[in-house]
């Protein structure tokens, strides 16, 4: 029964939790427009393992929040779990991030899930998912326009979730849409993806592993 720490640090919640089995044991979340990640993961590394009563070297596997997301903030997170796969060694495990945010809608009726992920202006990260959290359409940075999503809308009912729902709610107008600007990507359902992954083997390269960043880095000039 494989023990895994869980980190989440791809949005502004710094999440961190410990599963047993799959089965969670302690989670530790904070979620701040200032990115607390840099000053809080490793306190909450300590905090999830305090009350699970365990130790470090208790943990068999490290999983991370792969992206897409903040540049800064899944750096943060890839760093902090190549350096715990390596000091205690074990493997490293990645969890995309749409994913783990469409399983806080499993028990939705809708026929299908649209995790989004607020970019710049009117653009999301994206990925559409059906009712078993099987991903049917790729992961991509989109422009929202009237006309978004239409393929889905017009089979079934579809649910947007995360911090871009909101700009979609502004543009599409179909009956067939719902939205939930609560949702934020977690560590604690990453808990049931990890593990999963831990039984089948699938894990990262720990040397060459890279955050999913799916558009390139750029860095903002400060106005004179």
């Amino acid at each position: 029964m494989p023990t895994i720490i869980n980190l989440e640090t791809a949005t502004t919640n710094c999440s961190v939790s410990i599963a047993k089995d799959g089965k969670l044991l302690a989670i530790k979340e904070h979620d701040t427009p200032n990115y607390s990640h840099s000053e809080q993961l490793h306190i909450f590394i300590q905090a999830v393992l305090k009350e699970a009563e365990l130790e470090l070297s208790d943990v068999d596997a490290i999983a991370v929040s792969k992206g897409p997301g903040s540049y800064t903030g899944l750096r943060i997170g890839v760093s902090a779990a190549k350096g715990l796969c390596f000091s205690l060694e074990v493997p490293l495990i990645s969890i995309p991030t749409l994913e783990s945010m469409a399983y806080q809608a499993k028990a939705s009726a809708a026929d299908y899930l649209i995790p989004v992920l607020d970019a710049r202006r009117m653009e999301v990260y994206s990925a559409v998912f059906d009712q078993d959290i099987i991903q049917i359409r790729e992961t991509k940075a989109e422009v929202i326009d009237g006309n978004s999503f239409l393929e889905f809308v017009e089979k079934g009912k579809v649910t947007i979730l995360g911090s871009g729902a909101e700009k979609c709610k502004e543009l599409l107008q179909h009956p067939h849409f719902s939205f939930d600007t609560s949702v934020v990507p977690s560590a604690r359902e990453m808990a049931t993806l990890s593990h999963k992954k831990f039984e089948t083997g699938e894990f990262e390269n720990v040397a060459y592993f890279e955050p999913y960043y799916l558009k390139d880095f750029i860095l903002q000039k400060k106005k004179k």
